[in-house]
């Protein structure tokens, strides 16, 4: 597993050239559409991640034990004059980024990754996991970060790649503590015993096996050979393809294709 300084050094580069994509598209007349978000512009994205961090930020300066008040405006420091400003739920913003938004989102960036470094993985906090710790949030955040500059970039029609071993390690976080939570946190059906593998191509390989008994989802490492569905591919498409941003047909699939629709069911992510 990364150390907790590389997972922080990589928070900074996707937060860094997310806002780099934010402040390019907004030199032009319109927002750009973001295609692996649908419904979504650049401008929808920004405010969603920069209000994530901001209430990722309080969870950590204050070491709460229970989530922040999301009603209380406050919390995400928004500017005074709203005229413009992106709501995610009702997107696409389309127009002309609002002035102050780059800006805006530099700042929870930058404020959230100051307490990423300045903490300690083990400081007990509230989450939405079974990991109730800051650990959780700098690997969580760092993902999203990652997938989420991976999304704007699309936006102006050049993506970097993500790093293949922080992939690898967030396909294992996704089935080992994100999908538990999500199922806890919604009303995804129980599981019947249905079995996915995910083989790595790249970097030396490796795999995962999840299985879903009722409410337990199962992981392990290896095993691909039992498994009722197979998808392989680079660690990086792994988690694209987990993330609803890659389709199936551009994975190596193996066994009941037909069964891939039913990850989505019992792994949702809301």
């Amino acid at each position: 597993m990364k150390h907790a300084d590389e997972y922080v050094a990589r928070f900074h580069r996707e937060a860094r050239d997310f806002e780099a994509a934010l402040r390019t598209a907004a030199r032009a007349d319109a927002a750009p559409l973001v295609p692996s978000c649908p419904g979504w512009s650049i401008a929808d994205l920004a405010a969603h991640l920069g209000g994530v961090h901001r209430f990722v930020a309080r969870i950590l300066r204050d070491r709460l034990q229970v989530p922040p008040d999301t009603s209380d405006l406050t919390l995400f420091e928004l500017p005074a004059d709203l005229t413009g400003w992106p709501d995610p739920a009702k997107g696409p913003h389309t127009g002309p980024l609002h002035p102050q938004l780059p800006d805006w989102f530099a700042r929870g960036a930058t404020a959230l990754e100051e307490l990423l470094r300045s903490g300690s993985d083990d400081d007990p906090v509230w989450s939405w996991s079974a990991d109730h710790t800051a650990g959780f949030w700098l690997r969580v955040q760092t993902v999203e970060a990652a997938v989420h500059r991976w999304d704007a970039q699309g936006a102006l029609g050049e993506r970097a790649p993500i790093d293949a071993e922080l992939a690898a390690e967030a396909v294992g976080l996704h089935f080992g503590l994100l999908v538990p939570g999500w199922r806890a946190m919604g009303s995804a059906p129980r599981g019947g015993g249905e079995r996915f593998a995910f083989r790595r191509t790249d970097g030396g390989g490796g795999a995962w096996t999840v299985s879903f008994e009722g409410d337990e989802v199962r992981v392990a490492e290896g095993g691909a050979e039992a498994a009722d569905v197979t998808v392989s591919g680079g660690a990086a498409e792994l988690l694209l393809f987990l993330w609803g941003r890659v389709p199936a047909e551009r994975m190596g699939v193996a066994g009941d294709r037909e069964l891939l629709p039913r990850l989505f069911e019992l792994a949702p992510n809301p």
